[in-house]
């Protein structure tokens, strides 16, 4: 499958919007969880969702980049 790179960067910034979503949830609730196991459970997934936000931020910029360079070789 063959994707665009404005499409790559759509696809990157949903899913980026998605994860962060979820990680902010997670870290919003923590507070109603009294159990620390559980808080510490919860605190660790919101940290991944985290994460996964980051590494589609990450694909984001990589195609953004790409797409302004490639563009920039086709001007000159």
């Amino acid at each position: 499958m063959k994707l665009s790179i404005q499409m790559t960067m759509v696809a990157a910034a949903i899913f980026a919007s998605v994860c962060l979503g979820v990680a902010i949830k997670g870290f919003t609730s923590l507070g109603d969880i009294a159990d620390p196991i559980q808080a510490a459970d919860a605190r660790g997934f919101a940290w991944f969702w985290a994460f996964l936000g980051g590494v589609a931020i990450a694909c984001g910029a990589l195609a953004w980049w790409l797409a302004r360079a490639h563009r920039e070789d086709g001007d000159a």
